[in-house]
């Protein structure tokens, strides 16, 4: 009982956690997130089963719907646009992501010309 007691003279207790409630999502947004996943994850299952679209559709329709579901997931789930460093986070992201791209088509622009290798 000590214990519990010197914890929460020290701020660790409860108390402390209530005041982040404001940051975190509601149960209905967590019910969109979710369901919205679940579509963005079925509609390409279904057309990858189907073989609904040509190969390169197929594709672009997985990579559409990836970025989608990476959206849903920061949205809803990571509370990106809540709290009150929503736009450096936001722009903190959008860094992340142009230098991601950078190394990836860097990378494939050289191993497409490297002259060396072929």
């Amino acid at each position: 009982m000590e214990r519990i007691n010197a914890a929460s003279s020290h701020g660790h207790g409860h108390e402390q956690h209530g005041s982040h409630n404001g940051s975190h999502g509601s149960l209905k947004s967590y019910v969109i997130g979710f369901l919205l996943s679940i579509v963005l994850t079925v509609i390409p299952l279904v057309v990858v089963m189907n073989k609904m679209m040509s190969q390169t559709g197929t594709i672009l329709l997985i990579l559409v719907m990836a970025v989608l579901q990476f959206a849903v997931q920061l949205l809803f789930f990571m509370h990106l646009k809540e709290g009150e460093n929503a736009r450096w986070n936001i722009m903190a992201l959008i860094l992340g992501l142009i230098i991601l791209l950078t190394i990836v088509a860097g990378s494939i622009w050289i191993m497409t010309y490297n002259a060396v290798a072929h």
